[in-house]
């Protein structure tokens, strides 16, 4: 058996440079764009879509270190923060009563009034849970804070520029002619404030029951082959004078 003799040099050569230009063309295949093409939506109710999320809402009562109990416009908050829990509320409301201030014992003949008032607009005793704090500055006297969880439309945030509005190299929805990034925001925000339930985003509300006095009398008319329209005699008080006709 006689051994293959060596290759010559320009034939080893065009070998490796062979094989380099298949690596190449290996590799060229799988490469991958970093940029995604259409990967920011067109639609600003895509781009700024309307989220579900829980939030905070509370509110603060003052107490000096003088004067227990509540002022009429603090009875007024508390009442109205009631009133919406009723509605919105998501968990107990928490009710945070400063601790070994000047204002403690002010503080506490507050807190009682308060939860009679809680009491008296319907949230159960399990529905407010009471914690104590010590504030970090001594200085200030602390105020009570009341605070619940409720479920809540964002949209957001607003305000993001990625590229110049103007026309500009690295600015490609001007050259196609598209809208720019924050188009949009703000009124898929204002949207969102605006909305008094959430859910009503996902689903339609259930139908509320018939007013069944208006309707009876609307159907005693119609029987009796009357006009089924409501009368308003105060109307012409607010028609415009004929003076000058």
């Amino acid at each position: 058996m006689t051994a293959r003799p060596p290759l010559d040099r320009k034939r080893a050569i065009r070998l490796g440079v062979a094989l380099v230009g298949i690596a190449a063309a290996l590799g060229a295949c799988t490469h991958t764009d970093s940029e995604v093409v259409a990967s920011i939506p067109d639609d600003y109710k895509q781009r700024h879509p309307i989220a579900i999320e829980e939030q905070k809402r509370s509110i603060v009562v003052f107490v000096g270190h003088a004067r227990g109990g509540l002022t009429a416009a603090q009875r007024a908050d508390v009442m109205g923060l009631a009133s919406t829990w009723l509605h919105e509320g998501t968990g107990a409301i928490h009710v945070d009563v400063p601790s070994d201030t000047p204002n403690a014992r002010a503080a506490a003949d507050s807190l009682r009034e308060i939860q009679a008032m809680l009491a008296a607009a319907g949230i159960p005793p399990r529905g407010v849970m009471v914690r104590r704090y010590r504030p970090e500055d001594s200085r200030f006297l602390p105020p009570i804070r009341l605070t619940y969880s409720k479920i809540a439309a964002v949209a957001g945030p607003c305000g993001v520029w990625p590229e110049d509005l103007g026309p500009s190299i690295k600015n490609k929805s001007w050259f196609e002619n598209k809208s720019y990034y924050n188009f949009g925001c703000a009124s898929q925000r204002n949207l969102a404030a605006m909305i008094d339930n959430p859910s009503d985003l996902e689903q339609p509300r259930p139908e509320t029951p018939a007013y069944t006095t208006r309707r009876n009398i609307a159907f005693e008319k119609y029987r009796k082959g009357t006009s089924t329209a409501t009368t308003y005699p105060e109307a012409d008080k607010a028609k415009l004078s004929d003076t000058g006709k």
